[in-house]
């Protein structure tokens, strides 16, 4: 029993040495440059606690955005995506009534199905943290809460050109909300949960 134990334990041992070697040829960063399009679900609850719902609407826009992966193992990375403070739109029924910035950094643990491959698709989840500044709704009357912490989907590819470089495909789901105020009082609640459509490339160190 003890020898069939330490036979395997040596066995174990050769396949991460023979691993080793493999996984020191390609870097574990890889950084990428993106140019996103944020698509806003535009959910909202009835101003006020009555009439019809979703009246409330931020606009769509494109965004650079820039992410840094660090793989684990071939197929296990963490991938921090950051952004600059971003401008959005606001309105009400169709008439803009002001505007608001925001930041969001988003940290996601991704699975990448083909390591090493030319095509290689990946799946992330994580979550999202949204800093809310710069609120200018009604005149100073509006308010929205200054931050939002949600989840985060993910799926993409990456398309090797060489052995450094990659063009990505990606898109994500991400979970913004955040209360409406009006003269500090509570009027709505804006469910933002865009869905970010990017295209860019991506360097391996």
């Amino acid at each position: 029993m003890k020898k069939s134990m330490l036979k395997l334990v040596f066995a174990a041992l050769g396949l991460v040495g023979a691993a080793v070697p493999a996984l020191a040829q390609e870097s574990p960063w890889l950084v990428r440059a993106r140019a996103v399009h944020i698509d806003p679900a535009d959910k909202s609850d009835p101003v006020g606690g009555t009439g019809a719902s979703d009246r409330l609407h931020v606009g769509d826009k494109w965004i650079p955005e820039v992410d840094i992966s660090y793989f684990f193992t071939p197929n296990w990375a963490a991938e921090l995506v950051l952004t600059v403070p971003q401008k959005h739109d606001v309105t009400l029924d169709g008439k803009r009534i002001g505007s608001f910035k925001h930041v969001p950094p988003t940290l996601l643990a991704q699975y990448h199905f083909l390591p090493g491959a030319q095509i290689d698709p990946y799946v992330g989840a994580g979550i999202n943290y949204t800093l809310i500044s710069k609120v200018d709704i009604l005149d100073g009357a509006g308010r929205l809460e200054h931050d939002s912490i949600g989840a985060a989907l993910q799926a993409g590819v990456d398309i090797r050109i060489d052995k450094q470089w990659s063009v990505n495909l990606d898109v994500k789901k991400v979970q913004i909300r955040s209360d409406v105020d009006i003269n500090g009082a509570r009027a709505s609640r804006v469910k933002i949960d865009p869905v970010l459509l990017g295209a860019g490339i991506g360097y391996r160190f």
